[in-house]
């Protein structure tokens, strides 16, 4: 018996020194493939963030900013009128999905929960949140454009909103999901009512979490190109009509780099380069107030 037990026990000692060289072989395996993929990855990254600063800084200029977008095969000439519409779509879209994506991320959270109403504007937000943009553009083409009979700014502003929109409803909803529920049942127990309790308690603790969820919205729209083409189009010249087409720097981008002219090709680089260093700085001041939220 001694000796059956001791056979057993030496074939489960080597079954199990087994099962341990194939599981660290597994992790190696593992950790080799995400360090592969991780270095791929971060190969075309940096390659593209080499090309777009490179070139970038060696297009840009103090006039870029204090010229408008030149005619074709002419020297000099800047991004001004560009960089003014975009940021006039940008402020205008921010403005108008800002306080309906909060809205209705505090109706989520607070309000419909697990209603049927609630389920079907969560619904409706994940297929916006997943949709090309491409889409988004051309159906605000079929219901402003065609309807108006011209682009214009609004049109324009209009779809890049719906695209900022599912992304400030879903942050602002799990913000809000991540206030401690007894934060609530202590001012309830108060007697204040909810919407009190909403507006002092979970909207500020959630506060920078919806800020974070908003620049990142920000970021996200801002190089949206095929939007604008559908609905803003593009203006060689200074305009700030939104009723008509206005300048924007991804249309123009677009227009120059697609462009057989050198001068045009310097400044889709240096537009190129703008729109980087600007969803790079949104990107961080995101990253900054999540790490406050945190700690």
């Amino acid at each position: 018996m001694n000796l059956t037990s001791q056979h057993r026990s030496s074939d489960k000692a080597s079954q199990i020194r087994r099962l341990q060289i194939w599981r660290k072989i597994k992790n190696k395996i593992a950790i080799s493939l995400s360090l592969f993929t991780m270095a791929f990855g971060l190969f075309w990254l940096i390659w593209i963030l080499y090309s777009t600063f490179t070139k970038g800084f060696d297009s840009l200029s103090w006039s870029i900013f204090t010229e408008m977008t030149p005619p074709p095969n002419t020297e000099g000439g800047g991004l001004a009128n560009a960089i003014a519409g975009s940021f006039l779509l940008i402020i205008w879209a921010t403005v108008f999905g800002t306080p309906l994506g909060i809205l209705a991320g505090i109706y989520l959270a607070e309000y419909g929960k697990k209603s049927v109403l609630a389920e079907c504007i969560r619904f409706i937000n994940d297929i916006l949140l997943s949709a090309p943009s491409i889409i988004v553009g051309l159906f605000v083409y079929m219901l402003v454009v065609t309807r108006m009979g011209h682009f214009s700014g609004w049109a324009g502003i209009i779809a890049l909103t719906l695209i900022q929109l599912p992304i400030i409803i879903r942050t602002t909803e799990n913000m809000l999901l991540l206030v401690p529920n007894t934060l609530r049942e202590a001012a309830y127990a108060l007697g204040a009512p909810r919407w009190k309790v909403i507006l002092k308690i979970t909207l500020k603790a959630s506060v920078s979490g919806i800020v974070t969820g908003i620049l990142l919205a920000i970021a996200r729209i801002a190089g949206e190109t095929a939007p604008l083409l559908f609905t803003a189009l593009s203006n060689q010249f200074w305009s700030t009509d939104l009723n008509n087409p206005i300048a924007n720097l991804p249309v123009t981008i677009f227009k120059f780099a697609m462009s057989p002219f050198i001068e045009w090709q310097q400044l889709a680089w240096a537009g190129v380069l703008l729109i980087t260093l600007f969803v790079l700085f949104l990107n961080i001041m995101a990253r900054i107030l999540f790490s406050q939220k945190k700690r």
